[in-house]
């Protein structure tokens, strides 16, 4: 059976000697008062109820899954699902990070994140149903009528109601401009919402109350194409003027999807017959709304990975130091017993310290990330909004795409550790690697993340930001360039800084001539950058970590960040220069290939 232990020490780390977090919150009004005390404390309590109360829940979740019931179209989640949902609402796990004009706690961004993170590890199927509620909080607050935001907010804010987002349809899934689910405007001002929705995480369970769906439909004098699309609030019940639940809605689970991982998370394909729902926002403009979900939910899968890295690596560190097998090439290292545990293996040690400095550089990435959005939305200060809001922008494809592709190699590597006994299901390993699967397939494909990056994020603005991420590595390289023990952190990142700007630009000039060149190179530049964002976030930490050793401090933990950084810099940063050599071989090997594919 696997364990897990909150790694509370490097989030501590990341947060408080890495980014200073207070330091930026405090120049927020609403968290003038916050402090390292309190955000601990929290997360001390959080990594309980994760470890405590989740995590039981995820193996057993997995062997059971969710159920339907064909003839109410009730769904059932795994034994405990439920009871464990109720000591989250009792806890008021649920409104950590909102607002407290809803009854919310009003903490900061990255707690929250933190937070996800362990319950991730714990359990990942059982964190989609809160999970996806935070989204649809989200775009409510932000495009929602106060009628809106009174009606509903208060009750997902409390944990009482989930919400869910119905997007794809059978014949689209990236491709929204295809959707065909109609919606024809009432007397009352409500819409009836009549299609067929797919792959829906949480559209229908018996954890909640009330279900809040946002649902993306076309209007019958709705232009062709995305820019045809409205938002609407369909609820599983129907809500009185008084706050009660009313009857219910048109809209039920007509099935569910059976899937290779997250088999206790309830994938639903929903039908919606003449489904009352309101508008949010203006008419033709939903997509507006649905990014706001859209861009919390890819953060959300980034954290995802994150915590299945973590688990993975923290279980396989403990098999591969129990498990003795043949002897060191070396010598024999455990002299008092017939072989030696497998950790004395190279190759054994480079798949547990990838899966390690995967998860390290992500959890500073989910960190820094979180910071950005707390900036973005609460800053008193609007230029500083504004920046947060376009460095945020940036990283979020990378966020997604490069902390669930790592997934896919962490959880893979920790489970190659355990060996035979990593196909077997009673150890955990194998559920890991299913459970991560879906993260590089949903909320946007890593390859339209990718797309994303390189097209809008980076060519889109002729790299305004991209220049502005250089400029906080130059800021580094310019702090710490003549520190000789800095130097074989800072060295690479500032070579690949350099690098970047002609790659870009390359890239960028081949595009132009002919699209396709985008679309060969994009996958490989995301990873590229990816590194460079990795390498920047390590070269900080072993900054703060060399200051500590020099300034006396004794703790193991400064020296194992420093073993974590060299081996990130010298077996896993240099893909970037294959990554490069790839990306620029251009499209023709790739589309002169129709003999090669008929």
């Amino acid at each position: 059976m696997p364990t897990y232990t909150p790694p509370l020490r490097d989030m501590q780390f990341v947060m408080h000697e890495v980014f200073n977090v207070t330091a930026d919150l405090q120049q927020i009004p609403k968290h003038a008062d916050m402090d390292a005390d309190t955000i601990n404390a929290v997360l001390e309590e959080g990594g309980k109820f994760a470890a405590e109360v989740a995590f039981p829940l995820n193996i057993s979740g997995d062997a059971e899954g969710c159920t339907i019931d064909q003839t109410t179209h009730a769904v059932t989640t795994p034994k405990g699902f439920k009871e464990a949902y109720a000591q989250y609402i009792e806890g008021g796990w649920a409104a950590l990070g909102c607002d407290p004009e809803y009854g919310g706690q009003g903490l900061p961004y990255v707690v929250n994140t933190m937070f996800y993170e362990m319950l991730n590890s714990a359990n990942q199927a059982w964190t989609m149903y809160p999970g996806l509620t935070h989204g649809a909080y989200a775009a409510l607050e932000t495009h929602g009528t106060p009628e809106q935001k009174a009606t509903y907010l208060p009750k997902m804010t409390s944990g009482e109601w989930t919400g869910s987002m119905c997007l794809t349809e059978p014949h689209c899934g990236t491709d929204l401009g295809l959707m065909r689910t109609k919606a024809e405007p009432q007397l009352d001002g409500t819409y009836k919402i009549t299609g067929n929705k797919i792959f829906i995480s949480a559209g229908e369970h018996d954890m909640s109350e009330n279900i809040i769906h946002l649902v993306l439909a076309r209007l019958p004098d709705a232009p062709p194409g995305i820019k045809g699309i409205s938002l609407f609030i369909v609820p599983k019940f129907h809500v009185n003027k008084d706050g009660s639940i009313g009857e219910r809605n048109g809209i039920y689970c007509g099935g569910l999807e059976h899937k290779m991982g997250i088999k206790a998370s309830a994938t639903c394909q929903m039908v919606l017959e003449d489904a009352v729902g309101t508008l949010v926002g203006q008419p033709h403009k939903g997509m507006q709304g649905m990014f706001v979900m859209m861009n919390a939910a890819r953060l959300g899968v980034g954290n995802q990975s994150l915590g299945l890295t973590e688990v993975a690596y923290q279980n396989a560190l403990a098999y591969a130091k129990d498990r003795i097998q043949m002897r060191s090439l070396s010598g024999t290292k455990a002299k008092d017993k017939p072989a030696d545990p497998i950790i004395v293996h190279p190759d054994v040690r480079k798949m547990l310290l990838t899966a390690k400095a995967y998860a390290e550089g992500g959890r500073a990435l989910q960190a820094y990330c979180a910071i950005l959005l707390e900036k973005e939305h609460n800053h008193p200060d609007e230029k500083v909004r504004k920046d947060a809001g376009e460095m945020l922008a940036l990283l979020t494809p990378i966020a997604k795409a490069f902390l669930t592709d790592n997934g896919h190699i962490a959880t893979n590597a920790c489970m190659q550790v355990f060996g035979g006994h990593g196909f077997i299901k009673e150890w955990g390993m194998e559920q890991f690697v299913r459970d991560n699967r879906i993260n590089m397939i949903y909320e946007g494909t890593n390859t339209i993340q990718s797309l994303d990056l390189l097209g809008r994020k980076v060519l889109g603005n002729n790299g305004a930001t991209l220049k502005k991420f250089g400029k906080l590595v130059g800021q580094l390289v310019a702090e710490e360039g003549v520190n000789e023990k800095m130097a074989e952190f800072i060295n690479p990142v500032a070579y690949l800084g350099d690098q970047m700007t002609k790659f870009t630009t390359e890239i960028g000039f081949k595009g132009f001539q002919n699209p396709d060149e985008v679309g060969a190179a994009a996958v490989d530049y995301l990873r590229v950058a990816g590194h460079l964002v990795f390498g920047y976030f390590f070269a900080r930490m072993a900054q703060v970590a060399l200051r500590e050793i020099a300034a006396g401090n004794q703790d193991p933990f400064y020296q194992a960040k420093l073993q974590t950084a060299r081996f990130y810099f010298a077996k896993l940063f240099p893909e970037t220069a294959t990554l490069m050599r790839t990306a620029r071989t251009g499209s023709k090997v790739l589309m002169d290939t129709d003999l090669a594919l008929a």
